[in-house]
């Protein structure tokens, strides 16, 4: 085994900088349809998520072993192209984080690992067929699949709590949110935890500290389970925002079905060891429980930036990661100017956001950059809202607001000019 070098111990502590990062980034994922709704107050919500993606990172290794043994070809990796692909991956985090968009920190990591090999050592260094199976075929499925889980339960939520006390029933909804939250929080470290773990693991593999097909040591583990709490309790604020307001108003039900119906599609594929997105699932999710409500609006103009966001992710980090490899190619002052370039980028990035601070005092003000402001309803959301009656009252409060009906007059009744 070789000695732990400054090129291994640099890798490391990038990776650990890109955990951290994935933490802040997805921080809405878990907490921010409960911070929404008011189930939870926003330092305490993201307080609770920290612990739970701690805990989480504890329970399995199979994402991490498919990012470490399974994606690309370890025997042909250089720590360097590590590096490369954790440059690319933080700076479209931060990128999307700046401007509130919920991107996937999984998918910009594995472009930056995918791009970075390709670079360094050919297309042949991609393993397609894994990346297909356990990457792309999840991106596409996860989300549907959280989708319509979500809506059918927002609509069979509201179908049995019908004749139920509103205040009660909110109450109970609320405290299930809170529940489901804790769970979305629990299966994101045993998700996105691994991503970082198998980086890590591959860099100390290709560097010789590891045997090759190692799993992830402890204190990897433990590294990579501190650096994405840590993340997650300073809270991506801006995100939590967007997820929470700005794609579509939620009530505690919808809430509840949303993040349960996410926790679920996540859990089942860390089982499975598919690295899939859990910003696509809980998005997804999300849209489902926001049309599971009759009368209910998804504000398409947000969704369709995201999914825009979603298509750029593996190509702009992969061509990013390309580009840091080749100069990281020319020795050691091609790899310490990456560094310099990503630092620089970084502080760039923090100070433009410094121009419109957003945290937890104003996350779900009023002054949310308009995303309060009701967006006109879309061809998904018209459609969906014609087939299914209106909700109970909102008859009776639309009668309400029209003019009355024009009456003929009776020839018989005496006029107001004959009346004494």
């Amino acid at each position: 085994m070789e000695s732990f070098s400054l090129i291994l111990a640099i890798v490391v502590v990038t990776a650990l900088a890109f955990d951290f990062t994935n933490g802040f980034h997805d921080t809405a994922n878990a907490m921010a349809t409960t911070i929404s709704t008011g189930a939870l107050k926003p330092k305490v919500a993201v307080a609770m998520s920290a612990v739970l993606n701690l805990v989480g990172a504890f329970l399995s290794v199979e994402v991490a072993n498919t990012i470490s043994k399974g994606l690309v070809d370890e025997t042909g990796i250089r720590p360097e192209v590590i590096f490369a692909a954790l440059v690319g991956a933080i700076l479209w985090n931060l990128l999307t984080w700046l401007v509130g968009l919920p991107s996937s920190s999984s998918h910009a990591l594995l472009g930056g690992l995918i791009g970075a090999a390709v670079a360094s050592a050919g297309i042949g260094a991609v393993n397609g067929d894994v990346l297909v199976t356990k990457v792309l075929l999840p991106a596409i499925a996860a989300p549907i699949v959280a989708g319509v889980a979500a809506m059918l339960a927002s609509r069979l939520t509201y179908t049995l709590g019908r004749k139920a006390d509103g205040k009660a029933a909110a109450k109970g909804y609320r405290a299930g949110q809170i529940a489901s939250a804790g769970l979305v929080s629990l299966a994101h470290g045993t998700n996105d935890a691994q991503k970082t773990m198998g980086i890590i693991t591959l860099a100390l593999i290709a560097g010789g500290s590891l045997a090759p097909d190692s799993d992830p040591p402890v204190w990897v583990i433990l590294s990579a389970g501190l650096a994405i709490a840590l993340g997650t309790y300073l809270g991506g604020w801006r995100i939590i925002r967007t997820m929470g307001k700005g794609l579509t108003d939620l009530q505690p039900q919808q809430g509840f079905a949303a993040q349960t119906s996410a926790a679920t599609v996540i859990l089942a594929s860390s089982h499975l060891g598919f690295s899939l997105s859990t910003t696509h699932s809980v998005s997804g999710a999300v849209m489902g429980a926001g049309l599971g409500r009759k009368g209910g609006v998804v504000r398409w103009s947000t969704a369709t930036r995201m999914f825009v966001a979603w298509g750029l992710t593996l190509p702009a980090a992969a061509v990013v990661a390309a580009l840091a490899e080749w100069i990281c190619r020319l020795g050691d002052w091609g790899t310490a100017l990456v560094a310099v370039i990503l630092i620089a980028s970084s502080f760039a990035i923090w100070r433009i956001s410094r121009r419109e601070v957003v945290d937890h005092t104003n996350v779900v003000g009023e002054d949310t950059a308009g995303a309060q402001e009701p967006e006109p309803a879309g061809v998904v959301t018209t459609a969906m809202a014609a087939v299914s009656p209106p909700p109970a009252g909102v008859t009776e409060d639309l009668a309400a607001t029209l003019p009355a009906p024009a009456t003929t007059p009776d020839p018989k009744a005496p006029s107001a000019a004959t009346t004494v």
